[in-house]
């Protein structure tokens, strides 16, 4: 292993531009963290806001990214031996200390979740934040396992939302989904929606109602603080909204509870880092199973190379990905795929 390592490295608060590709120390092991070798690390908007300058006590310069897999290179811990393949989501990564965006990550042990598959990294890459939202969003929801219920996902062409999709569907669930872009309807269409909605800004009710009068059992909100309180309208009285997303931002301003929650419907939130580490792991390992079987649908977008780390924050900024954006260290130029062919757990490169 060399002394130094490559990463991309938030310089400052701003735009894509920000992100620089540097050389670097390889981080020196410390006792209770584990080096990870990072073979694919998945994108998130909240590393989008934390690179302009929302997230709260970050300081610069810092190697973004809040999930990543690959294979512990040196651990403190027995449980970890050299080579075991790893997953790590939030827990501070990419803010208190560095993150994915690297080649090589030092990590608390306790967030490490070890798992066993054979899938390629990037796929394995576009699971862990992604799914263990969508699935923590539903059981918040208390969506029934038997396939009863309507659900309705704001967001719908987001990774989360059609993560969510996928694992709803696979259970028989009835699902209307927003997007703002056409071109993504039939994407979510393939991922299980049977009623896809064009969300121009305005309240979805008239167009919902049309498919049900009494409105869903449950609403998923991804958008967040723009959409939430109107969320709380389209739900059937006595129905669930839970907001686990903030693709609009993080505050409902001027929220007023008691006048904007109808009587006996019911609001909550999920946070994804509630299922970090070893409380995440038997999920993760099951979501896998379902993945490799094909009972779900991995929904990746575009893999990039490191080097196109600032390509990769502009597509994200301008909401062109459908589905989940992936970053391969080990791939030097966009569109390598002898390389992204070769980038597979249990490889030697």
């Amino acid at each position: 292993m060399c002394d130094t390592m490559r990463a991309a490295v938030c310089v400052r608060a701003g735009g894509p531009e920000v992100l620089e590709i540097r050389e670097i120390p390889v981080p020196a092991l410390r006792e209770g963290w584990s080096l990870v070798r990072v073979r694919a690390a998945g994108l998130n908007r909240s590393e989008l806001r934390t690179r302009q300058g929302h997230s709260p006590n970050v300081r610069f310069p810092r190697v973004l990214g809040i999930e990543c897999v690959g294979t512990v290179a040196a651990s403190t811990d027995p449980a970890l031996p050299e080579g075991t393949t790893v997953a790590a989501v939030m827990g501070e990564m990419g803010r208190e200390f560095d993150g994915g965006y690297a080649e090589y990550a030092l990590l608390p042990n306790s967030l490490l979740m070890p798992i066993e598959t054979t899938l390629p990294w990037e796929i394995l890459a576009a699971l862990p934040e992604t799914y263990l939202t969508a699935q923590g969003a539903l059981d918040a929801l208390g969506i029934d396992p038997n396939g009863k219920g309507r659900l309705l996902i704001r967001g719908g062409s987001s990774s989360v939302g059609m993560a969510a999709a996928s694992i709803a569907s696979s259970r028989g669930i009835e699902i209307a989904a927003t997007t703002r872009r056409p071109d993504k309807m039939a994407a979510l269409t393939a991922a299980g929606v049977d009623h896809v909605l064009l969300d121009g800004g305005e309240s979805r009710a008239p167009k919902l109602r049309e498919i049900w009068p009494e409105g869903p059992d449950h609403v998923l909100d991804l958008v967040g603080a723009r959409t939430a309180v109107d969320s709380l309208h389209l739900v059937r009285r006595g129905g669930t909204v839970c907001v686990a997303g903030s693709l609009s931002g993080w505050t409902i301003r001027e929220f007023e509870p008691i006048a904007m929650i109808p009587s006996g419907t019911r609001l909550t939130a999920f946070h994804s880092d509630t299922v970090k580490g070893a409380a995440g792991a038997p999920t993760l390992q099951r979501i896998i199973r379902e993945i490799e079987s094909g009972r779900y649908r991995p929904h990746l977008d575009r893999v990039f190379a490191l080097d196109d780390i600032v390509a990769a924050h502009r597509h994200m900024e301008n909401d062109a990905a459908t589905g989940k954006l992936v970053v391969l260290p080990s791939m030097r130029h966009v569109g390598d795929r002898k390389q992204l062919a070769d980038s597979r757990i249990g490889s030697a490169t």
